[in-house]
């Protein structure tokens, strides 16, 4: 296939993403203020309804592929932080999916569907929460104002599958570049000023409708502009990243831009976000720094005199603890935390991990019961409560949880990995093969997802009524590949 596809189209793969690496040094950026409001043309370039699709099954691509994180802690607070924005969103017509990639770059981007990814480098960065929700307000404008599907429209080529398989690509390259660029081998060098020009159209309205966006949701306008400095001054000592992800350029034009418009709407002076400050210091704990130097990071940061949140660094250094396998030092520090904050989820999660580390997963169910009876389809009290019942070896109480939080997270990979673990140690093993094909069907391996089925029909004897829900799901997952096919 990607001998026929052109050119072109690969560039378009690259211009359609959201990097926000890309410092470009083109002087010449245009200073519009007036940009229209177009974001729902393109209706006959892909329908909303195969817009989803399409997404879905890029998403689908990406976990097999990339490092996307599966994290519940952080994927609450990404998911409220950007529904905070998505209810001031204008042409918002489908559920956004924010989630992680644990890549050290500063970065996020938006694809098909409403999906947005932002890189944890990015977070690492962000000096406040409204820096992070500016990048979060643009990257919802780029799929409110479907730039993919304008896009599209202004080629007419190619087949939306065809054109997500490329984008595909482009955004496994940009949160892991080598088991990306087999997909961007097909000349991405043709039609490159009309990339920039577009580019700039696209990002002068995304940028426009960011940050209105981000003053009605009640964060602070100035922050793009403020995360604009921040990512400058990251590259400009350095050498530009690769021209294929030079995606969304950067100069200081579009910096005085963005305080520009920030001039329109009243200045918030907001306090520290506890719940920012935690997210950022789990991230560095858990995924950004080793584990010997997290240790030490937080310890130093525990000692200063003066520090932004007390809380948070004295949370990584838990975390960073834990990863040592110094639990106890971890468990007197959370401790102390959970008695200032008992329903935090950040402290409820790496309590519940220290319990079960020290062979006390009962303690863990206790401790979230009450949290957990209270919101029980939570992502962290469920998930966490129900993997202290696995290790307390109440299987039959995790599956019943479980199944409950699967009727409104029916795609949450954890959930499914779970229910195969608790399924697997009671022995119940064609339950367990059919969560394996849920997890398989995650990633878009249908294949071996209906091998997995195939297994579960074995183990399902003379339980007719089991083997017929298996058929049944065999034929959804093979009506799922024809349907993409058919796209």
């Amino acid at each position: 296939m990607k001998n026929k596809i052109s050119a072109s189209l690969v560039a378009l793969s690259f211009l359609l993403t959201s990097s926000l690496t890309a410092v470009a040094q083109d002087a010449k950026y245009s200073n519009k203020n007036a940009l229209p409001e177009i974001g729902v043309v393109a209706s006959d370039a892909i329908s909303l309804d195969k817009e989803m699709i399409v997404g879905d099954a890029v998403m689908r691509q990406m976990r097999g592929q990339s490092p996307i994180i599966s994290d519940p802690v952080l994927d609450e607070y990404l998911q409220d932080l950007g529904n905070r924005l998505v209810v001031h969103a204008d042409n918002a017509k489908f559920p956004f999916e924010f989630f992680w990639v644990n890549n050290d770059a500063i970065n996020a981007f938006a694809f098909f569907g409403g999906h947005i990814g932002v890189h944890t480098g990015l977070m690492r960065r962000a000096e406040n929460e409204s820096e992070l929700a500016s990048v979060l307000a643009h990257e919802i404008s780029h799929v409110t104002q479907r730039h993919i599907a304008r896009r599209m429209q202004a080629q007419q080529r190619s087949s939306p599958l065809a054109l997500a398989s490329l984008i595909g690509g482009v955004l496994i390259a940009m949160a892991n570049p080598e088991a990306g660029i087999a997909a961007m081998q097909a000349g991405s060098a043709a039609s490159a000023q009309l990339q920039i020009d577009y580019t700039r159209t696209n990002e002068q309205e995304a940028d426009r409708i960011g940050i209105s966006m981000l003053a009605r949701a009640g964060f602070d306008p100035n922050a793009a502009a403020s995360f604009f400095s921040t990512m400058a001054e990251e590259y400009r000592m350095v050498s530009r990243p690769p021209a294929r992800l030079l995606t969304h350029p950067l100069t200081e034009t579009r910096i005085a831009d963005a305080r520009s418009r920030a001039g329109d709407y009243p200045r918030r002076f907001l306090p520290i976000n506890k719940q920012f400050e935690l997210a950022k210091a789990r991230i560095k704990a858990r995924y950004s720094f080793k584990a010997d130097y997290a240790v030490e990071y937080y310890e130093a940061a525990v000692q200063q005199s003066v520090q932004r949140s007390k809380e948070a660094s004295l949370y990584g250094l838990a975390l960073a603890y834990m990863r040592e396998e110094e639990t106890e030092k971890a468990k007197a520090i959370m401790d102390e935390l959970i008695a200032g904050d008992s329903s935090n989820l950040f402290y409820l999660d790496a309590l519940t991990d220290i319990y079960i580390s020290l062979g006390e997963p009962l303690k863990a169910v206790n401790l979230l019961g009450p949290h957990v009876e209270h919101n029980p389809r939570n992502q962290v009290l469920a998930l966490n409560q129900a993997n202290a019942l696995i290790s307390a070896q109440r299987f039959e109480d995790a599956i019943s949880l479980l199944k409950d939080f699967l009727l409104v997270k029916k795609d949450y990979q954890i959930a499914h990995q779970l229910m195969s673990e608790a399924y697997q140690k009671s022995k119940r093993f064609s339950q367990m093969h059919q969560s394996k094909a849920e997890v398989y069907a995650l990633y878009g391996a249908y294949n071996r997802a209906v091998d997995e089925l195939q297994y579960a029909y074995n183990f399902a004897g003379e339980d007719h009524l089991e083997k017929q829900r298996i058929r049944a799901r065999i034929k959804q997952f093979r009506d799922q590949e024809e349907r993409l096919e058919r796209l």
